[in-house]
């Protein structure tokens, strides 16, 4: 085995199980990741210096094809069913030995990192990859050690990830040839058959929004953060895709603690990662200033294409998909925090887009309601977003990120309720969707005003004003907010009509309590008392 690179002198691949490869390259830097990248034909670079590939067949994550292994550790703690879907010990086995053999004569590229930026909760991940531009991936993501670090670095969670290598279904106990699966008990995840670079990042996300909430007592999150810059007020943003999640957490006035992964522990709130994984569908340097210009040299492209007979990136470009994607590391951020740590947060939002427009553009929720709320993750699509889609649509995600919760939602709402009650924290329910009408008939809420509320909330100006009780969601509306017509605030008052706004909140609040009824046998009344109820008047 010929071995290139920064390699620790107490571990080595056989630690992990590895006896054999053609060549093993140890923590290369971004420059010499994107030459072997080069070399290998993995992908070109764009004008701007970012290295552009593409993922193959698999453009996003495949949650079916994701699993769990059920053995003695997991069997009575994972919520299994369509999300966490089991699979048995033996599976696994005989999947992870195809995949040595495997390696054997391949050449591989060995990255050690972190995930966790605090030191007390952290783990410490050996990733090897077929690749070069997936090592260059977990170089982004994933938290870079020092070189120190490196020369001792001993892993307690490995990822092997082998896109050319496919199960076979009928004798390995996968539903495809392509599989990500998990196991807890050996800290391990074999990820084959799929190029898609996401799959590393979320199942490691995965993993500690299983091991954190057990053995730490930390509340994980799929959340964006960021802190003032002056008063190092901690603000933490939850919301599902459409929402204005990137866009509302992009502050200049505050520094961005991280976008996607966050752990809250009784000192702190940190990142999981080191870097961002932002979609650039319809990108413009006027929208997105900030992840504009991070794409750049060590910056990775997915799934992009070029202007034709140029080498600049077209961002309106969906010939391979629409959920292109770019990968930096945070230092490509000017206000990135680093360490990527802060406070206890003292405001949460969570951001909805509301297309039946009935709910609030913003509203404080009670201990409670915000459980519940969390536990529901709503938001909607609406018409034109998919094929068939000819009204609103509603969207429950529990936690605001169901695909990566392995326990019942309700265990990280508890966790979530009790951060809350220690610190006193408030929680808003914003909306960024509809007014005046649902989708079709009103108009989508002013970006200005969402921001003029946010500032308000953070400030602590919404501290100071009245507010009114909502008679569905019993969540308290304030009266007032600077820069934002009073009208604006009571979503009932802008329809001109009570009968046809109630009956439209009506059928929102029964869509709620209907998506709850899945998780209401392992909720007890502290989640319950926040539940939305029909006020029929009308």
């Amino acid at each position: 085995m010929i071995e290139f690179g920064i390699k620790s002198s107490k571990s080595s691949l056989t630690s992990i199980g590895i006896k054999q490869v053609k060549e093993a390259h140890w923590n290369l830097s971004p420059s010499e990741l994107t030459e072997a990248a080069l070399q290998n034909m993995e992908g070109v670079l764009s004008e701007t210096g970012a290295l552009m590939c593409d993922t193959g067949r698999f453009t996003g994550r495949s949650p079916k094809d994701r699993y769990i292994v059920k053995d003695n550790l997991t069997a009575e703690n994972v919520w299994w069913g369509d999300i966490n879907i089991p699979i048995s010990t033996e599976s696994f086995d005989r999947l992870h030995a195809k995949m040595l053999g495997f390696l054997a004569d391949k050449k591989v590229y060995v990255r050690d990192a972190f995930a966790g930026a605090d030191k007390t909760h952290r783990i410490k991940l050996r990733v090897v990859n077929t690749e070069a531009w997936h090592s260059l991936f977990c170089y982004n993501m994933f938290i870079r050690p020092e070189e120190y670090q490196l020369k001792s670095f001993e892993p307690n969670f490995t990822i092997i990830n082998c896109p050319a290598f496919e199960a076979d279904p009928e004798t390995d106990g996968t539903r495809q040839p392509n599989f990500a699966i998990i196991n807890l008990t050996k800290r391990i995840i074999l990820i084959g058959g799929t190029g898609y670079s996401g799959e590393m990042k979320k199942g490691i996300f995965s993993v500690l929004n299983y091991l954190l909430p057990i053995n730490d007592q930390v509340f994980p999150m799929h959340c964006s953060a960021n802190i003032g810059k002056e008063d190092r007020d901690t603000a933490i943003f939850f919301g599902l895709s459409g929402t204005g999640k990137t866009t509302l957490s992009a502050d200049p006035n505050r520094l961005l603690i991280g976008d996607d992964e966050h752990g809250w522990t009784d000192q702190n709130v940190f990142n999981f990662e080191g870097g961002c994984y932002a979609k650039t569908i319809g990108l413009t340097e006027e929208n997105e200033p900030e992840i504009y210009r991070a794409i750049k040299f060590g910056a990775i492209l997915e799934n992009t294409r070029f202007i034709e007979n140029d080498r600049k990136v077209d961002f309106d470009n969906t010939s391979v998909t629409e959920n292109t994607r770019v990968s930096y590391p945070l230092h490509h951020i000017p206000n990135a925090l680093s360490p990527s740590i802060g406070g206890i947060p003292k405001n949460i939002f969570f951001l909805t887009c509301d297309a039946f427009g009935v709910i609030p553009p913003i509203q404080k929720l009670s201990t409670s309601q915000a459980m519940y709320h969390f536990i529901s993750g709503y938001t909607s699509k609406v018409a034109g977003t998919e094929d068939g889609i000819t009204e609103p649509v509603p969207v429950f995600s529990a936690c605001f990120g169901a695909p990566f919760m392995p326990l019942h939602p309700a265990k990280y709402a508890e966790l979530l309720g009790q951060k809350l009650e220690a610190n006193d924290t408030n929680v808003w329910l914003v909306n960024t969707g509809w007014t005046n009408g649902p989708y079709g008939v009103g108009s989508r809420i002013k970006l200005k005003y969402t921001r003029a509320m946010i500032t308000a909330a953070l400030n602590g100006v919404l501290s100071n004003v009245g507010y009114r009780t909502h008679s569905l969601f019993g969540s308290e509306i304030p009266t007032t907010c600077p820069g934002v017509p009073s009208e604006i605030l009571s979503p009932r008052e802008t329809w001109k009509n009570d009968e046809a706004f109630y009956k439209k909140a009506n059928e929102l609040v029964l869509k709620f309590q209907r998506n709850f009824d899945k998780y209401r046998d392992q909720s007890d009344d502290s989640i319950l008392k926040g539940e939305p109820q029909q006020n029929l008047k009308f």
